[in-house]
């Protein structure tokens, strides 16, 4: 079963990791990688990736991405969008571990930022007004 607007915002601003997905080009289907995320009710979806990434630099040239976040229990649930970028911007350390809090936490969370502190280039915030939606609740009579 569909769900109305409020629950799929509702649900698409919990913190599941996504698959965004990109056009290739090239004649190839669609570049799917799995992410984490960001969304406010109402506003639009940002992530968080390194700046001279494949994502990105196929992001950017397309100029829109789908996300897609969903779950198995307790019953099969997902939502998607789709829309264009409205905006890239660096992101600095406290901005990207503000998105991992929504993740990890306590110790794992600090080994995480201390990884990426010094393993990762520049990162850059993507943002996306979604357009388009789907979702289901699929455990949900029809």
């Amino acid at each position: 079963m569909a769900l109305s607007e409020e629950e799929r915002e509702s649900f698409l601003a919990e913190p599941h990791v996504a698959a965004v997905a990109v056009a290739r080009g090239d004649g190839q289907g669609p570049m799917v990688v799995p992410i984490w995320y960001g969304y406010e009710i109402g506003g639009e979806v940002w992530i968080d990736t390194e700046a001279e990434s494949l994502k990105a630099k196929k992001i950017i040239a397309a100029g829109r991405f789908s996300l897609m976040v969903d779950r198995v229990e307790p019953t099969p649930k997902y939502v998607s969008v789709e829309g264009p970028v409205t905006g890239v911007s660096p992101v600095s350390s406290a901005e990207h571990k503000e998105m991992a809090a929504r993740y990890l936490s306590g110790a794992a969370l600090e080994e995480y930022v201390e990884w990426f502190e010094g393993a990762l280039g520049s990162m850059v915030r993507i943002r996306m007004r979604p357009e388009r939606w789907l979702s289901a609740d699929l455990g949900m009579p029809a």
